[in-house]
């Protein structure tokens, strides 16, 4: 079976806990704190490689987590790191946010880009010691990692992109062109994945993709055209096979051509060339002299073939390799320096009081974050988050929310008493 759309649910290391930790040591009176910092979590990469062809492995496995950050200790001792996780996908991959946005275009083997990152570890109570506070029993919880859902969508990479009606003779063109064996049979729809081939015609030699045949509707959904549209994208030619012996071959063309361009409308300008096939057969032989004109004067270069016989397939293929010398390659992919780890979205406009369930609930990223990154269990943690809060304004819209005395405040998994006097 094949698979070319996947999601999957990503999920960082978290960081390792700062230590609360006395350095204790015979004839040093006054050793002080000495918690190590936590290990940051370990992050999760995307990975192309050539081992695999399709998004099948996904099918029954979607979670995927890398390792925590280990705890700080005694002596200075900091955690260690959290492994990474590096998920392979199959060249050609595109990974895709929760809004549609492209994250990363894995098109060569050994692309990597990074989708969660694993968060940093707390920092032991050594970096809490002040003047007032000189034995500080306070360290920080490590930072969550990241995490996320993802839509994995495998896009075929070919140079030419063989398009057409089911039974329009794709496949039977492609295995005379190519060592490339598709399934072949006499009903719609014998080619159910996108197959590739490699033609070697002299000097040249470039990448065929057979696409499943097209029927009106595609773009919904019918048949199956949604499946496999997107492997048109990433073609640089066209070339569009029409059976002749059918009835009315230009209605043919226009319900293919209008499928493509409501799939993507940007799909009208990649260059495209006709070849009216099966010329073998009394139909098609009798048609192409009216078929050519009509062709001819929609501004589309036409050629006469039989896939089955080789008539008037290397022609083709030599006018097919003369117009890929004349398209540009694709544009530049995104360099490892644009592959940028994709941040989680700020939660809300800023910060956020609002009354729920006889409490106040504050959020917003960095007000959460201090919750996350505080043990709120020991009173020192508690005093430390309050004064941090109060940095931030959230006293002041507290207040203007109507807090008053005793009342709960949440923020993230925190729970807090509001006592005017301590923020």
């Amino acid at each position: 079976m094949f698979i070319d759309q996947a999601r999957i649910h990503v999920k960082a290391g978290d960081g390792g806990d700062g230590a609360v930790s006395f350095r204790r040591e015979k004839f040093i009176p006054r050793g002080g704190p000495d918690g190590g910092d936590g290990g940051r979590g370990g992050s999760v990469y995307l990975e192309a490689i050539d081992d695999i062809d399709t998004l099948y492995g996904f099918r029954y496995k979607q979670q995927f987590r890398a390792g925590r950050g280990g705890n700080g200790a005694g002596g200075r001792r900091h955690g260690a790191k959290g492994s990474d996780l590096v998920i392979p996908v199959p060249v050609g991959t595109v990974a895709l946010g929760d809004d549609g946005a492209v994250i990363a275009d894995l098109s060569k083997a050994g692309d990597r880009v990074e989708v969660a990152r694993g968060g940093r570890g707390g920092l032991g109570n050594v970096h809490f010691a002040t003047p007032t506070m000189q034995a500080p029993r306070v360290a920080q919880k490590g930072e969550p990692g990241e995490e996320r859902w993802l839509t994995l969508e495998l896009r075929l990479l070919a140079d030419v992109g063989l398009v057409g009606l089911p039974n329009a003779g794709k496949s039977t063109l492609l295995s005379r062109i190519s060592a490339a064996r598709p399934k072949i049979a006499d009903y719609p729809f014998t080619t159910v994945v996108p197959i590739l081939g490699v033609v070697a015609l002299g000097d040249t030699t470039f990448v065929v993709a057979d696409i499943p045949g097209l029927i009106e509707g595609a773009h919904r959904g019918a048949g199956l055209g949604l499946e496999f549209l997107r492997h048109v994208q990433r073609t640089r030619l066209l070339v569009h096979v029409l059976d002749g012996a059918r009835p009315d071959p230009i209605h043919d063309l226009a319900v293919v051509n209008r499928e493509m361009q409501e799939y993507r409308a940007d799909l009208r300008e990649k260059p495209q060339l006709v070849a009216f096939n099966k010329m073998d057969l009394p139909e098609a032989a009798e048609a192409w002299p009216r078929m050519r004109e009509k062709l001819w004067s929609m501004g589309l270069e036409a050629w006469p073939i039989s896939a089955v016989t080789g008539q008037g397939v290397r022609e083709l293929l030599e006018v097919v390799a003369a117009k890929l010398r004349e398209t540009p390659a694709p544009p530049p992919r995104p360099t490892e320096e644009m592959l940028r780890v994709y941040r989680l979205a700020e939660t809300g406009e800023g910060l956020v009081v609002k009354k729920e369930q006889g409490a106040y609930r504050v959020t917003g990223r960095t007000a959460e974050r201090a919750a996350a990154l505080v043990n709120v269990s020991t009173p020192e943690g508690m005093a430390i988050l309050k004064r941090r809060l109060a940095r931030l304004g959230v006293a002041r819209m507290l207040e203007k929310a109507g807090v008053r005395e005793g009342d709960l405040v949440r923020v993230g998994q925190a729970e807090l008493r509001w006592v005017a006097d301590e923020w």
